[in-house]
Order: structure tokens, then C-alpha cells, then sequence
């Protein structure tokens, strides 16, 4: 089932089951989904509806950090209750040892020898991730594999 479509399913059911914590995170993706299309003028693809979701799911885990600085529990405990709404809709996460194994191959495909070659290897890399696992986790892997 395409995504947007379940977000819009999921929404019925948390408005029917009163569960507002889902209700409101998953208006506002949706939200950020509509104002996606409407400044693009087209209908999204399920890529670009997962890489919103992400999107949103990685400014609810930095409102996370800036919440444990302030020291305010009450909003780190909210905020962790969205980005699991969230993550209810993106694919299964990789695993670290698997994204190592997906990563020393595209550096090997694309026959990458230093941390310049960095942008060829993300190039082949994110698209057979897609949504699995976090840009700067990815990029990371791949940083020390070229700097070793």
C-alpha cells in the first residue's frame, strides 16, 4: 500500500480511537506531504513521501537533544511518542553490520580510494537504502571507510 495512503488510513483510525499524540503527528506529516506536492505542483512519488517522513522524524529527534539540554523530560517523552508514530511508516532499519557490508560495496563498485571519492559512493549507496537508515549514519560509515 502506498504510504500516503496508509498515513491517511492511520489518521482515520487515530481520530476513531482517540489517540491524539498520532492524530497530531500524523496530521502534520500529511501536512508536510500536501505542502510538498503543492509547491512541486505534482502528485509525490513513495520516495519523496518516505524522505519527508524521515525528514520529520530527524527535526522531532533534534527537538529531542535541545529538550535533555533544557532539561525538560515532559517534552522529550512527547516528542519520542511522535517520531514512534512516525516510524510506524518507514521500512525496517538496517542493521550496522549490514549497512557496512552495503556500504564496502559501493565504495568496491565504485572503486573509491579517498574521502574525495565520498559523493560517487553516496550517489550508488542511498538509493539502495532509501529510508533504512538515517543520511548522516550512512555517510559517516562511508567517511571511515575511505579514511582507512
Amino acid at each position: 500500500m502506498e504510504t500516503k495512503l496508509e498515513l491517511e488510513n492511520a489518521l482515520k483510525d487515530a481520530v476513531r480511537s482517540g489517540d491524539d499524540v498520532r492524530k497530531r503527528t500524523i496530521r502534520m506529516a500529511l501536512a508536510a506531504v500536501k505542502q510538498a506536492e503543492i509547491d512541486r505542483q505534482a502528485t509525490l512519488d513513495e520516495a519523496a513521501v518516505m524522505a519527508i517522513l524521515q525528514k520529520e522524524i530527524k527535526t522531532r529527534r533534534e527537538s529531542v537533544e535541545e529538550a535533555r539540554t533544557a532539561n525538560r523530560p515532559d517534552l522529550v517523552a512527547g516528542t519520542e511518542a511522535e517520531i514512534k508514530a512516525l516510524q510506524v511508516f518507514l521500512p525496517q532499519a538496517i542493521s550496522p553490520d549490514e549497512l557496512q557490508a552495503l556500504a564496502a560495496a559501493a565504495v568496491a563498485e565504485v572503486g573509491a580510494g579517498s574521502p574525495a571519492d565520498m559523493g560517487k559512493v553516496m550517489k550508488v549507496l542511498m538509493p539502495r537504502i532509501q529510508g533504512r537508515a538515517p543520511g548522516d549514519q550512512v555517510s559517516q560509515v562511508v567517511r571511515d571507510l575511505l579514511q582507512k
